[in-house]
C-alpha cells in the first residue's frame, strides 16, 4: 500500500475538487438541500471500510476501531485523508459500533468517542469539498448476558442521535441493518428534532438477496418507502459487488436515491484472520456496472481500501447521473406447489368446523414406527391433524419437519411440525422451511423453544437467532415471496397459565400481526383459565385450540406441576391420584379428568389440541370416544 494512502499531503491533489459541484463542507447547515443538489448532477463517491482497513494498517484486528478516536486519533484522521485523496466526496465518522451496548462502556465515555469521531472527520474534511456523515450501526437485541428490551435499544439509538445532533451533524447513515424495526421509530424522532438532516439507510444482505433477518431486498425497499423521513436507501456489507449487482439488476429504482457499498469480495481465513483479496480492478469494474443501474451513491464496505475507491472513481469518472429506463421486476414467486392440493386443516377452521389436533413426540432414536402407528390410530378415530414437537425440553430428537413429512406421506393425514428457534440460525431455519414446503408441509407452529438444561450448557449451545415473533415474520415474508402460490398456515403458542392471562392475549395479537392464524394453548387444568376463555371474544381471537394433556399418574402430575414451565395443575386434581394406583387405574382417572376438562372447554375454543403422554395414543382415543369425537 502506497504511503500516499496514509498521508494526504503526498496524495494527488486533483481529487479535492474534481466533479464536486462546489459543495463546501463548512458546518453542513443545510445537509438535506446540499446533498440533494449535488446528486442532481453528480454521482457521489463515499469512502470504504474503516474497521478492516484500520486492522490492516495497525495490526489491531481484534480491537474496536472506534476506541482509537480517543487513543489514536492521528491514525483515524490519516485513514479519512487517504479516502479523500482517493476521490471520496463523502466520509463517514468512525462511530459504527459507538454505543454503550456493543462497546460495554458507560454513555459518558461513548459520547466522548462519538464527539471525537465527528471532530476527527471534520478535521480531515477541512475546507475540501467533502461531505461528512454520522455512521450508526445496528445495536444487537441479544448480548452474551441477556436478551435486551426493545425500549432499551430504542433509548440507545436516541442517545446516539442526540449526541450527533449536539455536534450539528446534518447527514446520518444507518449502516448494515437487517430490518426496519428500530428505523421506523428513530427516523421520525430524528426528523422531528432536525428537519434539515439527510438520512440514508443501508442494509446488509446475503448472496441470495435477503437480510440476516430473512427479509428480501424488495421487501426492504417497500418498507423504506412507507417509513417517512428516509431520504435515500441502499445496501452495504454482507456480499461483494458481483452478488449485489445480480440482486439489484432486476429492481427498478425510478428516481430514488440509492446507495451501494459492497464488500471487496468474499473473505478467506488465513492464520486465524479474516483476509480480503486486494481485487481493486474487479471491484471497480463491478461498481461501474452497478452505477449503470441508476445507483447514485457508490462506496465500499469490509475489505475495501483507499485503493479500491481510487480505482472505482477513476474508472467510473464523475459526471452527470443518467437514470436508466424503468425495468420490470423479473423475480416472481416460485410455484413449488404446482399440482398439489392444500390441506384442509385450516380450511376447516375457517368454516367453523371443530378441529381435533393430536401431538406426537418424535423419538430419540431413528425408529419412527411408534409414531407412525399412533398417527394411523389417530386418523382412524377422526383426528384432523397431527402435530410434531421440535425436541421438547431442549433434548435432541428426530427432526420435527422430516418426521412430519414422513407421517403425512405414509399415513395420509395433515401435519403441523413445531419449529423452534433454539437450535438453528436464520439460514438453517429458512432451509428447513424450504425443505418442508417441498415435502408438502403447509402448516407450521412457530415457537421460541425450551431452553437448554443448565447442566448441558457447557456442551450444548442455544442459538436463538430469532424468537417466535421473528420466525413468524420470516414465514410471512416467505409466504409472499416464495410460497405465494400456496402459503403456509402459521400457528403460535398461547400460555394462559399465568397470573395475568390478559397480557398473553396482547402477545397473541402481536403474533397475529406477524402472520399467525391459529394458536395452540398450553395444557389447561385450571377452571380459572377456562373461565377466562369463556369471557374473551371468540371471533376476535380466532382460532384457538385448547390444550388438553391427560395425566398418567400421581408422580406425573407432581412432575408437570413443579418442573415444567407453563403448566399449572390445581391441588384438587393432583389429590385425585393416589401413588398406590395401578397403571390402568391411573390412566382411567387421567382419561376421566381430561374428558371433564375438555367438556368445560368445548364451547370456548375452536378445537382441541391433545398432547399424547408417553406415546400412549390409546388414552387419546378413549377421550375422543367419550367426547363423541371419534
Amino acid at each position: 500500500m502506497s504511503e500516499a494512502y496514509y498521508y494526504p499531503e503526498t496524495a494527488c491533489e486533483h481529487h479535492a475538487t474534481k466533479g464536486c459541484g462546489g459543495i463546501v463542507n463548512r458546518d453542513m447547515k443545510e445537509g438535506f438541500t446540499l446533498i440533494r443538489t449535488y446528486l442532481q448532477d453528480n454521482l457521489l463517491f463515499t469512502d470504504g471500510a474503516m474497521g478492516t482497513y484500520y486492522g490492516e494498517i495497525t495490526g489491531k484486528y481484534n480491537e474496536f476501531p472506534e476506541l482509537a478516536n480517543i487513543s489514536d486519533p492521528e491514525t483515524i484522521e490519516r485513514i479519512h485523508n487517504a479516502y479523500i485523496a482517493a476521490g471520496a466526496k463523502l466520509i463517514k465518522t468512525n462511530t459504527f459500533s459507538a454505543n454503550s451496548i456493543v462497546l460495554d462502556r458507560p454513555r459518558t465515555e461513548v459520547a466522548k468517542i462519538i464527539t471525537a469521531g465527528w471532530e476527527i472527520a471534520n478535521r480531515a474534511a477541512g475546507k475540501k469539498d467533502v461531505f461528512v456523515a454520522a455512521s450508526i450501526g445496528p445495536i444487537p437485541d441479544v448480548t452474551e448476558q441477556a436478551e435486551l428490551n426493545p425500549a432499551t435499544i430504542l433509548a440507545e439509538y436516541k442517545f446516539i442521535v442526540d449526541t450527533f445532533l449536539a455536534g450539528k451533524v446534518k447527514i446520518f447513515i444507518f449502516e448494515t441493518f437487517s430490518e426496519l424495526t428500530y428505523l421506523q421509530e428513530i427516523v421520525p424522532y430524528l426528523k422531528e428534532k432536525e428537519a434539515s438532516v439527510f438520512i440514508l439507510t443501508q442494509f446488509a444482505t446475503t448472496p441470495e438477496g435477503y437480510t440476516r433477518k430473512g427479509i428480501s431486498m424488495e421487501h426492504i425497499i417497500a418498507g423504506v418507502k412507507t417509513c417517512g423521513g428516509i431520504d435515500a436507501y441502499g445496501f452495504n456489507c454482507g456480499v461483494g459487488p458481483g452478488h449485489l449487482y445480480n440482486n439489484l439488476k432486476d429492481i427498478s429504482f425510478g428516481n430514488d436515491i440509492v446507495a451501494v457499498a459492497p464488500n471487496a469480495g468474499y473473505p478467506e481465513i488465513m492464520h486465524a484472520r479474516t483476509v480480503y483479496v486486494q481485487n481493486t480492478g474487479y471491484f471497480a469494474a463491478r461498481m461501474k456496472e452497478i452505477s449503470a443501474l441508476g445507483v447514485k451513491i457508490l462506496g465500499g464496505c469490509c475489505g475495501t481500501t483507499p485503493a479500491h475507491i481510487e480505482k472505482m472513481v477513476n474508472l467510473i469518472k464523475p459526471g452527470p447521473v443518467i437514470t436508466p429506463p424503468k425495468r420490470e421486476t423479473a423475480q416472481k414467486p416460485v410455484n413449488l406447489a404446482a399440482g398439489r392440493q392444500a390441506g384442509d386443516f385450516f380450511s376447516k377452521l375457517k368454516h367453523n368446523q371443530f378441529i381435533v389436533a393430536v401431538e406426537l413426540d418424535p423419538p430419540f432414536n431413528a425408529d419412527p414406527e411408534t409414531v407412525l402407528h399412533n398417527a394411523r390410530l389417530c386418523k382412524q378415530h377422526g383426528v384432523d391433524v397431527i402435530t410434531i414437537a421440535d425436541s421438547p425440553m431442549g433434548r435432541a430428537r428426530v427432526d420435527s419437519v422430516m418426521l412430519a413429512a414422513k407421517v403425512k406421506r405414509e399415513v395420509g393425514i395433515e401435519v403441523i411440525p413445531h419449529i423452534c428457534c433454539r437450535d438453528k440460525n436464520i439460514n438453517a431455519l429458512k432451509s428447513t422451511l424450504l425443505a418442508g414446503y417441498m415435502e408438502n408441509i403447509r402448516n407450521v407452529l412457530a415457537v421460541t423453544g425450551d431452553p437448554i438444561a443448565a447442566a448441558e450448557r457447557n456442551e450444548v449451545k442455544g442459538v436463538f437467532n430469532l424468537n417466535s415473533l421473528r420466525l413468524m415474520e420470516l414465514l410471512s415474508i416467505m409466504n409472499k415471496e416464495v410460497f405465494a402460490a400456496e402459503p403456509v398456515n402459521i400457528g403460535g403458542a398461547l400460555n394462559l397459565n399465568v397470573p395475568q392471562p390478559a397480557e398473553e392475549l396482547l402477545r397473541l395479537c402481536k403474533k397475529k400481526e406477524m402472520g399467525a392464524g391459529f394458536f395452540l394453548t398450553q395444557p389447561i387444568y385450571d377452571d380459572g383459565v377456562i373461565d377466562f376463555l369463556s369471557r374473551i371474544d371468540r371471533q376476535a381471537h380466532r382460532y384457538i385450540l385448547g390444550g388438553v394433556m391427560p395425566l398418567v399418574s400421581y408422580k406425573n402430575a407432581q412432575f408437570l406441576n413443579n418442573e415444567v414451565a407453563g403448566i399449572r395443575i390445581p391441588d384438587r386434581i393432583v389429590r385425585r391420584f393416589d401413588p398406590r394406583m395401578s397403571r390402568e387405574e391411573a390412566e382411567n382417572l387421567g382419561v376421566e379428568i381430561a374428558v371433564e376438562i375438555a367438556g368445560r372447554l368445548r364451547n370456548h375454543v375452536h378445537g382441541f389440541y391433545f398432547i399424547t403422554p408417553f406415546n400412549r395414543a390409546g388414552m387419546i382415543v378413549k377421550i375422543l370416544q367419550r367426547l363423541n369425537l371419534a
